[in-house]
């Protein structure tokens, strides 16, 4: 289908984004992220559902255009109208995730952030502006929807440039603070044999996640859990000595508000780094004028500073506190998620 309406743009994007928040429910986005032919009783035994119900969400995949049907399997004339599979029966055809899977599922995750995972704070704007403390303290927002929606976002938007400049350097030695359930981890640890890594980060739940993950991976003697928060960096740095790389994902914009607590866990980072260790903050800058991205960079700029109690640091500002820091050589890059940079401190 050739997109030239923006309407039908518009309608695709809002479908496609509900489609795959349902495969993320029922637990099917890592069978549709292999990018293999699946059988529909694979897909209902992964989602613990009946078959029929099964067959109708491939349906509705297959309808539009985010799985392929195969040929049909022969099931002795079971097989229903739709080529999925007669009722009772464990046959039909086998399906194939479309080639642009990923970068459909990144378009719609800015849909998913915007809408669902900030849900309270379009439902309750009124008293965010008129008591931000109060209504904050009543609506918070579902931390589940929040990482589904931002590793759809970071896996076009950011990954892949914090990826290559991490791998680039080939570190031996790798910590990430805030490191949620270890993914960014387990990914560069895949891409450097023999390197070891260490997630830090405050939610319990995502240290324990961030184990079995890299159990999971093979990787369980190659990194460490460490569930501390950021903040306590500054006094004790034992996480961040001798790593050749520290990374810190959208998580220091949330103590830049804090006197001395920025500075202090970029000075015991600065201090604690291997010889030519680098520090490497992922984040976002406030309000981005590029008309191909300010409508998104405006939203995540008002809801962190309205919602969150966030006002997100210009470049210029993240600049001076990694200087008084003592890094001496810190440069910024633009990743392709409007309004995100790389900022990069040596020295």
């Amino acid at each position: 289908m050739t997109r030239t309406d923006s309407g039908e743009t518009a309608a695709d994007l809002a479908a496609e984004a509900a489609l795959l928040e349902i495969a993320e429910e029922l637990g099917l986005s890592d069978l549709l992220d292999r990018g293999e032919p699946f059988t529909l009783a694979q897909a209902a035994d992964l989602a613990a559902v009946p078959v029929p119900g099964a067959a109708a969400y491939l349906h509705a995949l297959v309808s539009a255009g985010l799985v392929d049907k195969d040929r049909p399997v022969d099931t002795d004339g079971l097989v229903s109208e739709d080529g999925l599979v007669g009722e009772g029966t464990e046959g039909g055809a086998s399906f194939t995730p479309c080639a642009d899977l990923a970068d459909r599922r990144y378009r719609a995750g800015y849909l998913s952030w915007a809408l669902n995972a900030n849900r309270p704070y379009i439902d309750h704007a009124a008293l965010f502006l008129r008591d931000p403390e109060t209504a904050g303290a009543k609506y918070g927002r579902d931390g589940r929807r929040v990482a589904v929606s931002s590793r759809w976002i970071g896996s076009r938007g950011f990954y892949p440039g914090v990826v290559e400049e991490i791998t680039g350097r080939r570190p031996r030695r790798v910590v990430d603070l805030g490191a949620g359930a270890g993914g960014l981890l387990i990914r560069l640890l895949g891409e450097l044999p023999g390197s070891t890594g260490l997630a830090l980060d405050l939610n319990g739940a995502a240290c324990e996640e961030a184990r079995r993950a890299a159990r999971l991976a093979g990787m369980a003697d190659r990194l460490d859990v460490v569930h501390r928060s950021i903040e306590s960096i500054a006094d004790d740095p034992s996480p961040v000595r001798d790593a050749d790389v520290v990374h810190a994902g959208f998580v220091l914009h949330d103590v830049v508000a804090r006197p001395g607590v920025l500075d202090g866990v970029l000075r015991a980072c600065r201090e604690s780094l291997a010889d030519g260790g680098v520090m490497v903050v992922t984040d976002a800058v406030p309000y981005v004028p590029d008309q191909g991205g300010r409508a998104f960079s405006a939203l995540f700029s008002y809801l962190h500073a309205s919602s969150m109690d966030v006002n997100l640091p210009p470049r210029e500002v993240w600049h001076e506190a990694f200087g008084r820091a003592g890094f001496t050589d810190v440069t910024s890059t633009p990743l392709r998620m409007p309004g995100s940079r790389v900022f990069v401190a040596a020295g």
